[in-house]
């Protein structure tokens, strides 16, 4: 499958939001009740685009696109934290997460990276040469989802 990443742009955001909704009740459904889901994607969809789109901004913001249409998104702060990472459900497994964290690592001067991995992405992140660190109970509305502080140092 070919891909093409690259640099985040405002009219991206509404698509995103969509695709991490799907991803997430898609994907996630493994690991994660359908009330832990629900719990990690409550909210307005508007509201989540203008608070996403902001954050964006501030950090260096990738999306990977096939046909136009996008299939991943990836972020990271200017301290080494990659925020978010998701790819779409119909493309997952052919290389898109590691391409996007790749270019995030390369664009950062930081030597060690990091991130909160759901039980889901844990094993990628490992695969990345990343390390769980500590295992977490976070609290979205009242429910409590899993998932691991994770570091890689180069």
């Amino acid at each position: 499958m070919k891909f093409e990443i690259h640099t985040y742009q405002t009219v991206d955001c509404v698509e995103i939001v969509k695709l991490f909704y799907e991803t997430v009740h898609a994907v996630n459904a493994a690991d994660y009740t359908k009330e832990q889901l629900d719990a990690w994607t409550a909210g307005s969809e508007t509201r989540r685009a203008f608070e996403w789109n902001l954050s964006f901004l501030e950090h260096t913001s990738l999306t990977a696109k096939a046909g136009g249409k996008i299939i991943g998104f990836a972020d990271m702060d200017a301290d080494g934290y990659l925020d978010r990472l998701y790819i779409h459900k119909d493309y997952q497994r052919i290389g898109v997460a590691a391409a996007l964290v790749r270019e995030l690592e390369s664009h950062s001067d930081k030597r060690s990276f990091r991130t909160f991995a759901s039980i889901t992405a844990k094993p990628f992140f490992k695969k990345q040469g990343y390390r769980a660190v500590k295992e977490q109970q976070v609290n979205r509305n009242g429910i409590l989802l899993t998932n691991f502080l994770m570091v890689k140092e180069l």
